[in-house]
């Protein structure tokens, strides 16, 4: 599995606009198809300079499936987000590939 994080910080001024319409946008990136889910989090940090940061980590089966989001769709995403909150919004990007997942033993033998 392959993970496609982005780390927002958003303005205090577009915070509550931005929580509104952040959902409807990774519901849009959801129906490309690329992906199997995504989680919304904040980033517990007081940042130096403001705002609120967030992570949205979305979940792709194969690398030919991120591939295929940013050949087909990312620039379109990308650029909603400039048109929409532009100063107000700082973002990066990092790709994470899952090697293994741990769970707990189950204590009640």
């Amino acid at each position: 599995m392959y993970i496609y994080n982005v780390t927002i910080n958003i303005d205090d001024s577009t915070h509550n606009e931005w929580l509104n319409w952040i959902e409807s946008h990774i519901t849009a990136i959801l129906n490309t198809g690329k992906f199997t889910s995504a989680k919304l989090t904040e980033v517990l940090v007081e940042e130096e300079m403001g705002g609120k940061t967030y992570s949205i980590q979305y979940s792709a089966n194969t690398r030919e499936d991120l591939n295929d989001y940013y050949k087909e769709d990312a620039d379109r995403f990308r650029s909603d987000s400039v048109k929409k909150f532009g100063d107000k919004m700082l973002a990066f990007r990092t790709e994470l590939k899952l090697i293994k997942e741990f769970y707990p033993k189950n204590m009640s033998n």
